[in-house]
């Protein structure tokens, strides 16, 4: 079952992959989601990932425009399911944990690109 774990009312986690990456490999990763998040939205200046751990996972935050959120989701989340099949294979070449928040710019204080 594909879960799509609200994190707060503008933040959604899409999990999935186990072993320490390298930094070319969540370099590369970040790189790929970043060209696939562009291409889905309007305003691709504001596209941005920022890459943090939480524990054994490592997470993808993607920025995108307020009004591209519901682009990135899509219908019923299945554009973000997409994303997360992209980034679970992706994840099993390195065979290590990846998770994908997907966050309005605006929040956060995370404005500029």
């Amino acid at each position: 079952m594909i879960c799509i774990e609200p994190i707060s009312p503008e933040v959604y986690r899409v999990s999935v992959g186990e072993q320490t990456p390298s930094a070319d490999s969540v370099s590369e990763i970040k790189n790929l989601m970043t060209e696939v998040a562009r291409a889905l939205v309007d305003d691709s200046a504001v596209v941005r990932i920022d890459v943090f751990e939480e524990n054994d996972t490592t997470v993808l935050r993607l920025f995108v425009a307020p009004a591209d959120v519901g682009k990135v989701i899509g219908k019923q989340g299945r554009t973000a399911r997409s994303l997360r099949t992209i980034l679970s294979a992706a994840s099993m070449k390195v065979q290590h944990r990846f998770a994908l928040d997907i966050v309005e710019a605006d929040a956060m204080g995370a404005t500029e690109a």
